[in-house]
């Protein structure tokens, strides 16, 4: 690749995942992209992922963007961002839940590399319903909310959890809940976790009943109004008690989220963006069909609550734009709202997002490209810099 002579703006062709739990309608409502046949549509995937890489157009042919990232990694990716990852570190997403996901938690980078050694050594196919670690990766994400977005994020209070499970005065947990009160610490919130994660059959069957009938009774208050619309999409499963044990909250459209490892999470309802490291590690924690291996999340998890409080993300505005802090180096995001000729200087490949008018990137080699609102581009880092100008908001993904 001869950098001086290559074109710096590649228009991108992205898959868009149908997810069960996918809208059938926020994509189309907020970008205009056809969804005739009324299909959900959860995820569009802006990156180089293998499961559903972007296409783009190479000198008139095209190409999907890990073959073209594999062309010259260094002048594509930026010489300091092929030397610690390889390869494009990031996938950027829009995500709209119409249903809840599934609770999870994503190991750390040591428990991953750990994990998926063990798992390779023992021959686990990585399609494997039961395989935990599909590569030796993290999976930090940070959420920015378009529309109200629901969610589950990391444990409450230890007095606040004994509090709302001692309402509920179920005889099959009062065990459980006593001891811990009696120890209202993080091993305390560990075995509790893990028991009510393992419960089974009758024991199992009499404590939803009792949840869900408490719920019924007190459906005027939102998070039992919550467990209820839950108890809907996931009948009979152990993940309705989590309302009671992580914070739920609504970011506001413009509020950004970030979800660290070892924290268990979930997505509830609405459409974000998302941009998370490039990794597909998940160990499940209810509200799913799909594998659950206790143990295995357990030893990933990290017991400390997490203030209501401290969950949004305060971003830092300068360079025209809203930039959040990010205490991973796999991503950075920021947005910029209305803004003529700002100028952007990469030191790593970039994904613009038009997020809801369009977008003109400009460079000085003479090339112009015009987005319409939900579509992106990409940028390799050779572009040196570049000019964007906007009527109203881009989302800019680089690491």
């Amino acid at each position: 690749m001869t950098v001086t002579n290559s074109p710096c703006f590649f228009l991108m062709r992205n898959v868009i995942q149908d997810y069960a739990w996918g809208s059938t309608t926020s994509i189309e409502s907020l970008f205009g992209i056809a969804n005739p046949e009324g299909n959900p549509q959860a995820e569009i995937w802006m990156g180089a992922h293998p499961n559903g890489c972007s296409q783009i157009d190479v000198a008139g042919n095209e190409s999907r963007l890990a073959d073209f990232i594999d062309g010259d990694k260094v002048a594509i990716l930026g010489e300091a961002t092929e030397k610690q990852f390889g390869e494009l570190p990031y996938l950027f997403k829009v995500l709209a839940a119409e249903k809840a996901l599934s609770i999870q938690v994503h190991p750390s980078k040591a428990q991953a590399e750990v994990g998926f050694a063990k798992e390779e050594e023992a021959g686990i196919p990585l399609s494997a319903g039961h395989r935990n670690y599909k590569d030796p990766n993290h999976k930090p994400e940070l959420v920015y909310a378009l529309t109200p977005y629901q969610a589950m994020n990391g444990f409450r209070e230890f007095a606040d959890i004994v509090s709302l499970f001692r309402a509920l005065e179920i005889s099959e947990l009062q065990d459980l809940v006593s001891a811990l009160e009696a120890d209202q610490n993080e091993q305390g919130l560990r075995c509790f976790f893990e028991a009510m994660l393992s419960l089974q059959g009758e024991v199992k069957d009499a404590a939803l009943k009792g949840l869900l009938t408490y719920a019924e009774y007190h459906k005027s208050d939102e998070l039992f109004a919550l467990i209820l619309e839950l108890s809907e999409q996931y009948p009979g499963d152990i993940g309705l008690f989590s309302p009671l044990m992580l914070n739920v909250l609504t970011l506001q459209p413009g509020e950004a989220m970030f979800l660290d490892a070892c924290t268990p999470h979930a997505y509830i309802k609405g459409t974000g963006l998302e941009i998370m490291a490039n990794s597909d590690n998940v160990l499940r924690a209810g509200l799913t069909p799909k594998h659950m291996d206790v143990a295995e999340l357990v030893a990933n998890t990290r017991f400390v609550p997490m203030p209501a409080g401290t969950l949004l993300l305060a971003p830092e505005q300068y360079e025209d734009g809203l930039h959040y802090p990010i205490p991973v180096p796999d991503f950075k995001f920021s947005v910029y709202s209305k803004v003529q000729e700002t100028e952007l200087k990469p030191a790593s490949a970039e994904i613009l997002l038009a997020v809801d008018a369009p977008l003109t990137v400009a460079h000085a080699n003479g090339e112009v490209l015009t987005l319409e609102k939900g579509e992106s581009v990409f940028i390799p880092a050779y572009a040196g810099s570049y000019k964007a100008s906007t009527a109203g908001r881009f989302a800019r993904a680089y690491n």
